[in-house]
């Protein structure tokens, strides 16, 4: 069996697995010699290493999923492909359960206002399933508009002074590939009046926890929103 570049989990893929592909390219003739009964592929986006890899005889499966609902419907949808699905749907039930506690937890309480940064340049807003998930953790998403556009491309915000005008009580970064800086985006002109900058609210969720759509998004990931929502809410109470 071989991964992507940016499998981190489980731990042991990583460290005993090849590497053959990243994002939207990949080592076709690698592929090849690892003679896949099956290759998985994600989104419009690797629809080119899709289409090499079937024109070489070999099965693709391409997902394209979303939001959190796609995200189950996947989980259960590899499960059957693979003869797993008895597993694949008592992990999707859990998951359930656990985003129906997240909800329930945090329905009582202010629900702060979260700008999500995929990218610092250009700035990139959040797509659909994190968007959702920050509703589930308490949160309300400053661009909703913008995470159902699917592409990254189309969740680009052209102006810095439309995040400044959202007035995000909290900002959360989880730059894919690289490192969150805080201290950088508090020194965006005009952003010192944004109230999550004002207040020291900017945190970083690491980008395999939360922007890869797979049951790492709906635990890790949710718990750190979930977390960020609550340590706002303690500050607010602490300001009263």
């Amino acid at each position: 069996m071989g991964i992507s570049g940016f499998t981190v989990r489980p731990a042991q893929a990583r460290r005993e697995k090849p590497k053959v592909s990243a994002f939207t390219s990949a080592k076709i003739d690698r592929i090849l010699e690892l003679k896949p009964d099956l290759v998985f592929a994600f989104s419009d986006l690797q629809a080119e290493i899709a289409a090499e890899l079937a024109r070489r005889g070999v099965t693709v499966h391409i997902l394209n999923h979303r939001s959190v609902q796609e995200i189950l419907e996947m989980i259960a949808m590899v499960g059957r492909i693979v003869g797993a699905a008895d597993k694949a749907d008592a992990l999707v039930s859990r998951l359930m359960d656990r985003l129906a506690r997240a909800e329930q937890s945090a329905a009582e309480g202010p629900k702060p206002k979260i700008y999500f940064e995929e990218w610092d340049s250009p700035m990139i807003s959040a797509i659909r399933w994190v968007s959702e998930l920050i509703k589930f953790a308490g949160g309300q998403d400053c661009f909703p508009e913008l995470s159902v556009c699917s592409l990254g491309k189309d969740r680009i915000i052209q102006d810095s002074r439309a995040v400044i005008a959202r007035a995000p009580d909290v900002i959360v970064g989880s730059w894919c590939g690289k490192k969150f800086r805080p201290e950088q985006v508090a020194q965006r002109p005009g952003w010192q009046a944004i109230p999550a900058v004002a207040n020291a609210m900017l945190f970083e969720i690491k980008s395999p926890l939360i922007l890869q759509p797979g049951p790492a998004a709906l635990t890790d990931g949710l718990d750190g929103l979930c977390a960020i929502v609550q340590k706002w809410r303690r500050a607010q109470q602490g300001n009263v």
